[in-house]
């Protein structure tokens, strides 16, 4: 016959009974104890306590003041941040939001998730909805300049602390790349492509823009130009053109076949893309017209079509600059519980960038 105790534990998990075994044992000793007490008093190897302890302190079971001792605190409620993504349509949004679902509940931390649909109204909506429902910090991811002050306004009259995800906002910590950097090493990585491949003599430099989103963003073609420029040297004005490609595929292609019907006879042309999403269309565009050889680009993001576009023989796309989307939902969840628990916050946080380059250029360095 069967024991029917040991048919029982089969069905226990031992690490939550030792984290158990820890919170019951701080809640009847109704004292501060040191890692080393409580390993002796619940018999828990030190290793296993010391980890469920982060754990406890992480979740705020458990604090842990400047003494070192460990105290049962009472359980404060669930936060929940609330998240306005750019665009369920673009491949680097969907992926921060992918990345952020994953981090707050791993943190425990509750996330409502809408979407802003590349529209300054609908991301003005969004917001209200985050104030009626009284979250406790929002993480807001859109592009429009001119809405983003409006954002800012609204929240911080509810008393809302707002995170501003690659797009400032006025008065809103800055979380993303580093535009202007990550812009010049771009540059760079085109400048050396175009000593090799055209001797360092071009018929154009074309930057596809995302004006909408104001000067911060746009640093990253202004970055590109100045990387251009310190390879290649002195390179008159009048062969530095900007195109808005509202960082958007079928507005990118639209502006870069005018650009290409337009200038029939240029065939070195550097092209700095805000975002892959842009550099595609402009691809498309070069395609259509047969002139995707006169082309020599970098963009910016390393959404997966991107990368395959650059293992496509001859491809215009040499590199893209990868933000590093996968740490974008750990981090922004931390810089919002650092904020939250009123710690001391750098105005800019800037992600790691790094450049993705072409099976062809892999060889290559760059800045």
């Amino acid at each position: 016959m069967a024991n029917p105790i040991v048919g029982k534990r089969m069905y226990l998990i031992p690490i939550l009974s030792k984290t158990l075994d820890v919170l019951e044992m701080l809640e009847e000793q109704k004292r501060p104890l040191t890692l080393e007490q409580i390993h002796k008093q619940t018999g828990i190897s030190k290793t296993t306590v010391f980890r469920i302890l982060r754990t406890l302190v992480h979740r705020g079971y458990v604090s842990r003041p400047e003494d070192g001792r460990y105290r049962l605190v009472s359980r404060p409620k669930k936060l929940r941040f609330g998240f306005a993504g750019q665009s369920g349509q673009l491949p680097f949004s969907v992926a921060v939001t992918e990345s952020l679902k994953s981090a707050a509940m791993a943190a425990g931390i509750g996330l409502l998730v809408l979407d802003n649909e590349y529209d300054g109204e609908v991301a003005r909506r969004n917001v209200d909805h985050f104030i009626e429902e009284r979250v406790d910090l929002v993480l807001e991811f859109q592009t429009d300049r001119h809405v983003a002050p409006i954002i800012a306004n609204k929240l911080a009259e509810a008393g809302i602390p707002l995170i501003a995800v690659d797009s400032p906002h006025p008065n809103a910590i800055y979380f993303g790349v580093d535009n202007y950097r990550a812009g010049l090493d771009g540059g760079d990585l085109l400048g050396a492509v175009a000593l090799e491949r055209f001797k360092g003599n071009i018929d154009f430099v074309v930057g596809l823009d995302l004006v909408r989103a104001g000067s911060l963003v746009q640093s990253r073609i202004t970055g590109a130009f100045e990387g251009i420029r310190e390879r290649l040297g002195n390179i008159p004005a009048e062969k530095f053109v900007r195109l808005d490609s509202c960082g958007l595929r079928e507005e990118s292609y639209k502006v870069m076949r005018a650009f290409l019907r337009k200038n029939r006879a240029a065939r070195k042309i550097l092209v700095a893309a805000i975002n892959d999403t842009a550099a595609l269309g402009a691809i498309d565009a070069a395609r259509e017209l047969e002139r995707e050889q006169h082309l020599c680009m970098v963009s910016h993001d390393c959404i997966d079509e991107a990368l395959e576009e650059m293992h496509r023989k001859n491809s215009p796309l040499v590199a893209s600059v990868s933000h590093e989307v996968a740490k974008y939902g750990p981090s922004l969840i931390q810089l919002g519980l650092s904020l939250l628990k009123g710690e001391s916050i750098a105005p800019y946080n800037y992600v790691e960038h790094k450049m993705v380059k072409s099976p062809a250029l892999a060889h290559r360095t760059s800045r």
